[in-house]
């Protein structure tokens, strides 16, 4: 992929290849284009040049519940929930991305319509129950404590049945302690959902801790890529993004 804005290259001839039920961290310096990675894969961007290929099908130039619908789904640094909303009816209208009975079915009441909503509604409550704030859902989204409005926003997207999941700094502002029980959450996603999640993360060590690879990312390029494990353990990149 390749951004411009302008005269600036935001991303510079970037080539990522996701595996499946893997966390991917991507990591890098503010500026880097993490962001912008996931705007482009999200419709919210269309590359200057490049592609984005979604289980054999270029997704560029697709709408961005398209993208929902087709099974990718993502998070913001500046959470953005329906703050009027409870916890419940948040999730709830993630799900309600795969709804088949429609606006009619739902006016009338029809029996499709009754069915889907109730199995939305319980797998809303197992996904609040998933990221430990059930107890939560019937509170208003602008009500919850920071932390749990950051869980919320995980299970939201998890309501819409990812199979890539694209989470966008999703320990930002948190105390340490939220921090290491959110990523081992993010652990939990993959290895019992079988969702792809890509990480991006200023918490760069903690991402790579938990992820299984990650690539490197540098005013606009890719600077390293590789086993998570391994990254760690260069010195370059130690030094580099790591703080060592």
């Amino acid at each position: 992929l390749t951004v411009e804005f302008g005269g600036l290259r935001a991303l510079d001839d970037v080539f990522l290849n996701l595996d499946s039920n893997q966390v991917v961290g991507l990591i890098g310096p503010n500026g880097a284009g993490k962001t912008t990675v996931f705007n482009v894969i999200t419709g919210v961007y269309k590359p200057t040049s490049g592609d984005v290929v979604f289980q054999g099908q270029s997704i560029v130039g697709k709408k961005r519940f398209q993208i929902t619908k087709i099974g990718i789904a993502r998070t913001f640094q500046n959470i953005r929930l329906f703050g009027e909303s409870t916890a419940l009816e948040n999730v709830v209208t993630g799900a309600d991305v795969h709804s088949k009975s429609g606006v009619v079915g739902a006016i009338f009441g029809t029996r499709r319509s009754r069915r889907e909503e109730k199995a939305n509604l319980e797998r809303a409550l197992e996904l609040l129950d998933f990221m430990g704030i059930k107890k939560r859902a019937g509170q208003l989204g602008k009500n919850l404590p920071y932390g749990d409005q950051r869980r919320l926003e995980i299970a939201r997207a998890l309501g819409t049945e990812p199979e890539l999941l694209l989470l966008d700094e999703p320990s930002l502002g948190l105390a340490p302690l939220v921090i290491e029980q959110i990523f081992q959450t993010i652990r939990g996603i993959v290895d019992s959902m079988s969702v792809t999640v890509v990480l991006v993360e200023q918490n760069a060590m903690g991402a790579l801790k938990i992820a299984d690879s990650a690539v490197v990312l540098n005013l606009g390029r890719v600077a390293a890529t590789g086993n998570a494990s391994d990254l760690i353990a260069d010195p370059a990149v130690r030094t580099a993004y790591l703080g060592y």
